[in-house]
């Protein structure tokens, strides 16, 4: 694995894993036997929030809100590592009421496995161990929604641009054995991050393949460019589940104020991206937030003032998962975005998809 590191850093807002399913019972005994406080709302957000988003989606909000705002109904699922694969963690997990993901997706890899389940409680983490490769990653279901868009074929030159904490670049390595996996983070501590995680997941030969990097997103393109066949921007956002729960107030108004400036910062990473891509590749672009000036309206810029740049329908995919994930009707065949809902706990989660020509 090859290291390149930038002077400089910027501070991206921390994103919390979006998703975690449990339930008043199972949920509530597992805090009590961690130690662990229930977390407490940030009024000044929530107010936030509910200024804008019942603005922006309607009736809809007060479902949302209600389980943005319930931890103990969030929901993860179990990403099954295939580099250390158990028959015994396959068969726990039938046990429990876990069932594959595959089951309502019949053309997702075979080798991707990842089980979900709507009954309340949270399956256990695990601990890094030197040395030891971990059997599965937890994660928001909604997060490989992004993955599968992106379509990753073998032997492919694959971008991750911000990468950390590193669940979809473990999530891609599931999918495919892409020719080169450059994983890129700019923030130090999330780097040292990501580069646990792979550690902790992909066997030392597969490493080989994979560089990490700690550079400017915004500068890649003019780095690296026409270099990569895919691309995948989970871009900083106002990350709404970690912000709902901010501990500190007046971070969490400095995060408000500074907000309206993420866009910007979007658009030029999503520009950065085209500039990296091969003509005729294609880039994901998705965040963990419902605002429309960090979704679409980014989406929508780039479509105007690229002449290069095609919208990519994913309107297949938002079907065959509607089973599994509450989608907003309406959007653009080229979008879609994960509302959480009661049972269906997963996201918030936008995935736009765009090509260069």
């Amino acid at each position: 694995m090859w290291l390149l590191r930038a002077p400089a850093r910027l501070r991206r807002p921390l994103a919390a894993s979006c998703g975690l399913r449990g339930g008043p019972s199972r949920a509530q005994e597992q805090l009590k036997s961690e130690g662990k406080p229930q977390k407490q709302i940030c009024q000044v957000v929530l107010d936030h929030f509910e200024k804008q988003y019942t603005k922006e989606l309607g009736e809809a909000w007060s479902t949302v809100r209600e389980v943005l705002t319930s931890p103990l109904c969030w929901q993860y699922a179990v990403l099954l590592n295939k580099f250390s694969y158990s028959s015994e963690l396959e068969n726990n997990l039938h046990l429990k009421g876990y069932h594959l993901f595959q089951e309502t997706l019949p053309y997702l890899p075979e080798s991707l496995k990842c089980y979900i389940s709507r009954t309340p409680g949270r399956f256990p983490a695990q601990k890094h161990q030197i040395g030891k490769l971990k059997k599965y990653y937890l994660l928001n279901a909604a997060s490989l929604l992004s993955v599968l868009a992106l379509e990753i074929k073998d032997g492919e030159r694959v971008l991750d641009m911000c990468a950390a904490p590193g669940g979809k670049s473990i999530a891609m390595l599931q999918c495919a054995w892409p020719g080169h996996l450059h994983c890129n983070e700019y923030d130090g501590l999330r780097s040292k991050w990501l580069k646990q995680t792979l550690e902790s997941f992909i066997p030392e030969p597969l490493m080989n393949l994979i560089t990490l990097s700690e550079l400017d997103g915004r500068q890649i393109g003019d780095l690296h460019p026409e270099l990569y066949d895919k691309v995948l921007l989970d871009a900083p956002c106002s990350n709404d589940r970690s912000w709902l729960f901010s501990s500190d107030i007046q971070q969490a108004t400095l995060r408000l104020i500074q907000r309206k400036e993420l866009s910007a910062l979007q658009v030029q990473l999503l520009r950065s991206a085209i500039k990296a891509l091969c003509p005729g590749g294609s880039v994901i672009y998705s965040t963990c937030t419902l605002s429309k000036a960090e979704n679409s309206d980014v989406i929508s810029h780039i479509l105007n003032s690229c002449s290069n740049v095609l919208p990519v329908d994913i309107s297949e995919l938002a079907s065959v998962v509607s089973d599994e994930f509450s989608l907003v009707a309406g959007v653009q065949p080229h979008e879609l975005l994960v509302l959480p809902a009661k049972g269906k706990a997963w996201g918030p989660m936008y995935v736009a998809k765009l090509k260069k020509t």
